[in-house]
């Protein structure tokens, strides 16, 4: 599944606020599109993101391919969150085996296909503990197969290198696009040698490879993308506008959104990307991607050259927090 469902876009209000009827359709009609692959988190809503997959596409279980995270004990109520802050994680044998069975009660399902460590510390990935619990899990029958999601920003390459070199996940899912790009880079090579799958989120740089924006947006509070910085914004709108040569609506009907996630599918460690889809406009276009014409080798050319020179801007773009 090339390109694949984020259901954090319609978990959670950290893209805007979405009618319970529009998340079902954009639900129902990505798989209609042949969009199979739904990644989701149990801490996503704190749990009804799993609900709501469940909801919807829980008679087609044998349709999709559900893949979704744990590690945060959002079960704990005795500390409240505050906003995006990011909540206490466990890794125990016990906490773990018990947010598998909750995921699995949440998604009506007895099996799941891809079991994330959500945004874990190296300290975490260091316990034997953990993987031990995720390979009788697998024994079990309980999940198919286990991952890491690195997390919440961007970085984390000791983390993930230790996930595919010393763990031997089969997954990996980062956070890479064209503004992006560390250390996603540095994670290629060792993917294709360990013949790990990379999956890739935030291909759009929250918004500004869509092309939707000319000066920074204000955006609401509560929403993810008010976590740039102003300083990044303006200058990821400056390095967009470099990027006009990628679409080519005219002649082939590639949009800039479109490009964006060629650029992700253009590496062949990444497997399938994540765009994040509000409405069903967005859907159909993203969907679309990967049948439009792959990038040319003067484009790739162009990008490389752009990348190395930081786009000719005097510093490079800030990273920002996501969960």
């Amino acid at each position: 599944p090339e390109v694949g469902f984020g259901v954090w876009t319609v978990a959670t209000n950290w893209w805007g606020e979405i009618a319970e009827h529009d998340k079902a359709a954009l639900l129902e009609n990505a798989l209609d599109l042949g969009i199979n692959f739904f990644d989701t988190a149990d801490t996503y809503g704190e749990g009804y993101g799993e609900e709501l997959l469940a909801e919807v596409l829980g008679h087609r279980r044998t349709d999709i391919i559900i893949a979704t995270k744990f590690g945060y004990d959002f079960y704990d109520k005795t500390t409240p969150r505050i906003g995006h802050q990011e909540r206490a994680q466990k890794f125990d044998r016990e906490f773990v085996t018990f947010a598998c069975e909750q995921s699995l009660r949440r998604l009506r399902t007895d099996y799941i296909d891809i079991y994330q460590i959500h945004n874990p510390r190296i300290d975490a990935l260091e316990k034997d503990e953990l993987f031990e619990t995720l390979e009788q899990l697998q024994f079990d029958g309980k999940i198919r197969h286990f991952g890491v999601a690195l997390g919440p920003d961007i970085g984390w390459f000791e983390e993930g290198d230790a996930a595919m070199r010393e763990r031997h996940v089969p997954s990996v899912q980062i956070i890479y696009s064209i503004l992006e790009q560390e250390p996603a880079r540095d994670f290629f090579p060792i993917a294709k040698e360990q013949e790990v799958g990379l999956i890739s989120r935030v291909p759009h740089a929250s918004d500004v490879l869509t092309g939707k924006y000319i000066e920074p947006p204000e955006f609401k509070e509560g929403d993810h993308r008010s976590h740039r910085r102003i300083e990044w914004l303006k200058e990821a709108l400056r390095k967009a506008e470099q990027l006009g040569f990628l679409k080519d609506e005219d002649n082939t009907g590639r949009t800039m959104s479109q490009a964006a996630i060629k650029f992700c599918l253009d590496q062949p460690a990444i497997v399938s990307v994540l765009p994040n889809f509000t409405n069903l406009e967005e859907l159909r276009e993203y969907a679309a991607a990967p049948e439009t014409p792959d990038l040319t080798e003067w484009e790739r050319s162009r990008l490389e050259d752009l990348w190395q020179n930081a786009f000719d801007l005097e510093e490079p773009a800030r990273e920002f927090r996501e969960i």
